[in-house]
């Protein structure tokens, strides 16, 4: 990728910019009240209810769906692209991950809960959970229909059609793991209800880093050959490290280091 390279718009007086500034004014005010509109409508959207009992590993044992929302009535799960045997989390998903944290503190003051949920087993979450210096709640589902049910993990039978139903519709992308997020709302008389699920591109909204380079002169500069966060993005700890990430998402050193993760999609 190059990063020096940029389309320069014409030099203009400070007269001609603020006309210029205005105009795009008016129109991101209207892209403002259309998100509003679009947030109204996916809080109008019906629920599901949720009729099995899932059960998953965590640090402090095993836990339910309802144990997930921690006394709060909605809960977020974040669906990480993490199976069994890999060495490490996705690219993209670490990523989307490293911006966690900071958040968390106000939205378990605002009713809502979240958690990251891989099937890897738990150990070897946890493992690679510690290497990045994340402290967010991650569960292991790999005991569970859990990921299987919500289309974010697919079984060999799946694959082997060349089709599998992801994103809402057939996608000829195969890896037995994918991203996305769900959201769940839980009642008073603790029913539990799955309220929204976005994947693909759906998930790039809860990305800092893209809303601020959104905001820059050469923006996301994702110029190939992925044209997508995989010309850039690293794991944070291997930014410096001379590689790649290919064209399955995982991160191909130039000194051999393996890495199991399968996590750029084609973003559609």
């Amino acid at each position: 990728m190059n990063t020096n390279l940029i389309e320069r718009p014409k030099v203009v007086s400070r007269v001609e910019w603020l006309t210029a500034r205005k105009e795009l004014l008016a129109n991101e005010k209207r892209l403002t009240r259309q998100r509003d509109e679009i947030d109204r409508q996916r809080r109008a959207l019906p629920w599901v209810k949720v009729e099995k009992n899932y059960s998953f590993d965590g640090p402090d044992g095993p836990r339910t769906l309802d144990d997930l929302f921690d006394g709060r009535s909605q809960l977020i799960v974040s669906h990480f692209m993490f199976g069994p045997g890999w060495k490490e989390g996705c690219v993209g998903c670490s990523f989307r991950s490293d911006h966690v944290d900071g958040t968390l503190a106000h939205l378990e003051h605002h009713d809502v809960s979240l958690v990251t949920i891989s099937r890897a087993p738990l150990a070897e979450i946890e493992a690679f959970r510690l290497r990045m210096g994340w402290r967010f709640r991650w569960l292991s589902s790999y005991d569970s229909d859990f990921n299987f049910d919500y289309r974010v993990s697919f079984t060999k039978e799946e694959l082997a059609t060349g089709r599998t139903d992801y994103n809402y519709g057939s996608s000829g992308f195969l890896s037995e793991e994918m991203s996305g997020l769900s959201v769940f709302f839980k009642d008073d008389a603790g029913e539990i209800f799955h309220t929204y699920s976005t994947f693909g591109r759906g998930d790039e909204m809860v990305d800092t880093t893209y809303m601020y380079l959104d905001l820059t002169p050469k923006g996301r500069n994702e110029t190939g050959p992925h044209y997508n966060l995989g010309d850039w993005v690293r794991h944070h700890d291997r930014y410096g490290i001379a590689g790649r990430v290919d064209e399955g998402g995982r991160f191909r050193a130039d000194q051999p280091a393996e890495s199991s993760c399968k996590c750029t999609e084609e973003r559609a």
